[in-house]
């Protein structure tokens, strides 16, 4: 096929793509200037978005995208310098356009794929789960402040704790934390303690039966929602706990570029305006 893609539902349009393209690094070059890169930024990127957004494993990347070593390693690479981090926060505050002042705390465990290690997976006896569990604290709105990936075994009150670190050092405005009550205990004395935040707990209401939407917790349900939308993170495959946050990353990017471009044209190189179903 043609350099400009498969047109794939998962590619990004035009319009997305000025916005993530100054976010990239500079491309790496040999001590005497090197060669040009051989593959296009562009159908990189989504190649790793086809990987998140469909599920499939990296072997199995349609053959009009780069080769797979290729996509692999510059998915490591911008993971190991931080560089989706980056991107991420970077679109997180154009759509916020100030600091949170408070957030959101939550958890869920999924299922690990057999290829997983074993000593990062354990099993979840509360929700009868043998994988891992993903924590995350988001902004009121439901965009990502911290995740956290750990084995399902570990108690909430222990894998919550590096969310609530990390946000209070990259996010120090965020003064209080809604959660809901299988984070009540040590943890809410640790959080003011250690971190002088309040972590306050959303119980039901007593007469409660069933599902219910919660007041405050409506938003970060919402985006564990969002997230296990995107079919490689229904499920995790990823060998590395780390690997799988920056999945997390990678599939709030998508979320927050289109949120970005919503109400533009949506077109893709070498292609006509697609209908905003398809975005």
């Amino acid at each position: 096929m043609s350099g400009s893609g498969g047109g794939y539902p998962s590619d990004l349009t035009d319009e997305q793509w000025v916005l993530v393209e100054p976010l990239l690094p500079a491309a790496r070059v040999g001590p005497k200037g090197g060669r040009r890169e051989k593959h296009p930024r562009r159908r990189i990127v989504d190649a790793i978005f086809y990987v998140v957004r469909t599920g499939c494993s990296w072997r199995r990347l349609p053959k009009d995208f780069p080769p797979r070593p290729t996509v692999y390693w510059c998915f490591t690479w911008w993971h190991d310098d931080g560089t989706v981090e980056r991107i991420h926060d970077a679109l997180r505050d154009r759509v916020r356009e100030a600091e949170p002042s408070a957030g959101l705390l939550d958890s869920r465990s999924v299922r690990t794929a057999d290829t997983v290690p074993a000593g990062t997976r354990g099993f979840d006896a509360g929700k009868k789960v043998k994988g891992r569990e993903r924590f995350i604290v988001t902004d009121t709105l439901g965009l990502l402040l911290a995740v956290h990936v750990v084995a399902a075994s570990i108690q909430d009150r222990d894998g919550a704790r590096r969310p609530l670190l990390w946000t209070r050092l990259d996010h120090p405005g965020v003064k209080k934390i809604w959660a809901d009550q299988g984070f009540a205990g040590r943890l809410v004395d640790w959080t003011a303690q250690i971190l002088g935040r309040e972590l306050e707990i959303v119980r039901k209401d007593p007469g409660q039966r069933g599902f219910k939407v919660q007041p405050k917790r409506w938003a970060i349900e919402r985006t564990l929602s969002w997230i296990t939308a995107h079919r490689r993170l229904a499920r995790d495959y990823e060998q590395q706990p780390a690997h799988s946050e920056t999945m997390i990353r990678w599939a709030m990017i998508g979320i927050m570029v289109r949120r970005l471009t919503r109400g533009r044209p949506a077109t893709r190189r070498g292609s006509r305006p697609l209908s905003r179903v398809n975005q």
